[in-house]
């Protein structure tokens, strides 16, 4: 049964009158066709006993088609209503819908009431959303193969990226030239914006790649990932140019120590809080609990951050197929930011990442 089947017969079993699917990673998930529409409307619309169609833009009509999409496929231009649109087609196969799905985690408030304005005696209670998670957290070998592929191009990405550290140079400057080797292969899409964060800078964990330049005596942080068909990688590494403090090498320590014991750890059976445990339980007994400030890591496949969350709290039980990140990280203000990251999936008795790049402390420049 294909994915696009199993989401038709959960709007059969939960007696919705259809699913309205707004996703563009879901529609990608069970269509194979992906366009971020902006401002613009894209929607797969899935019936419990009738085919789905899609609808689009018309300038995204021809590309949609091009992807073997063997259902029907409506545009509209720039200028229509295309609530009126979606709410015509679907009353040609349904003349007064009572009960719709909606994706409750990607729905903005203002298309929530479009569609209730255009179907207005239908209930929206039903969310589709917790079954499209569970239907993306269990990869097939396809699936796996793709993110092995984009973990090797992350691999060449640090590869890339350390070979161009030089004291003076700015982030910005290591980052386009490890993307420039990247797409000189072809590899034209990152899976989020690179940072590369040097010094203090890289305690700030979501700090943007800015022009701050590199000093000797400092770490640096890289946290990238690259699309290959679809899929992403997602890895971190620390590096060290010149020679760090004691301080920052024992944070270096620390750190790695508890990526590597989590991973280590990462098998059938275990549950997602343990898991979090495991890594956050060293950092704290060596006095550095308070600056782990984020979970050890979040699900990945199509996007870069998936159900579920690898955090406390989070009691589900892993298993085969599994694909999240371990990432721990220690950031202290003034001092130093440290992360190391690989995203692994969940093999029969234990884990497997997808990145391979050595995580013993590299010194670079």
């Amino acid at each position: 049964m294909s994915k696009l089947q199993q989401v038709q017969e959960w709007t059969a079993q939960h007696q919705v009158d259809f699913s309205y699917v707004s996703d563009p990673r879901t529609i990608q998930y069970l269509t194979g066709f992906y366009s971020d529409p902006i401002e613009r409307v894209l929607a797969l619309i899935i019936f419990p006993d009738q085919e789905p169609f899609m609808f689009a833009p018309a300038l995204e009509v021809e590309a949609i088609k091009d992807t073997g999409f063997s259902f029907p496929v409506y545009g509209y231009l720039d200028h229509e209503d295309p609530w009126q649109r979606i709410a015509d087609r679907v009353k040609e196969r349904l003349a007064a819908p009572t009960k719709i799905a909606l994706e409750k985690d990607q729905l903005s408030v203002a298309r929530l009431e479009h569609l209730q304005h255009v179907f207005s005696g239908a209930s929206f209670e039903a969310d589709l959303t917790p079954f499209i998670n569970n239907l993306r957290l269990i990869k097939t070998e396809a699936e796996i193969e793709k993110l092995k592929v984009a973990g090797k191009w992350a691999d060449f990405a640090f590869e890339k990226g350390f070979a161009a550290v030089k004291a003076g140079r700015t982030e910005q400057s290591v980052v386009a030239e490890l993307q420039y080797a990247l797409m000189k292969k072809g590899i034209m899409q990152m899976s989020f914006d690179t940072l590369v964060q040097a010094g203090p800078h890289a305690a700030e964990p979501h700090g943007a790649t800015n022009a701050t330049k590199f000093e000797n005596n400092e770490l640096i942080l890289f946290d990238l990932g690259t699309v290959w068909d679809g899929y992403i990688s997602d890895a971190s590494r620390t590096v060290a140019l010149g020679k760090p403090t004691e301080k920052q090498l024992e944070i270096y320590k620390v750190c790695l120590e508890a990526q590597l014991t989590a991973q280590r750890a990462a098998k059938p059976g275990i549950t997602a809080a343990a898991l979090d445990k495991v890594a956050r339980d060293i950092i704290e007994q060596a006095g550095y609990g308070d600056y782990f400030i984020h979970r050890l890591g979040h699900g990945m496949g199509m996007s870069e951050h998936e159900f579920p969350s690898i955090m406390a709290g989070n009691d589900m039980i892993l298993k085969p197929g599994m694909c999240f990140s371990i990432e721990p990280g220690i950031y202290i203000p003034g001092i130093a930011g440290v992360r190391i990251e690989d995203c692994v999936h969940i093999t029969a008795n234990g884990c497997e990442p997808f990145t391979q790049t050595s995580k013993e402390l590299t010194y670079v420049g």
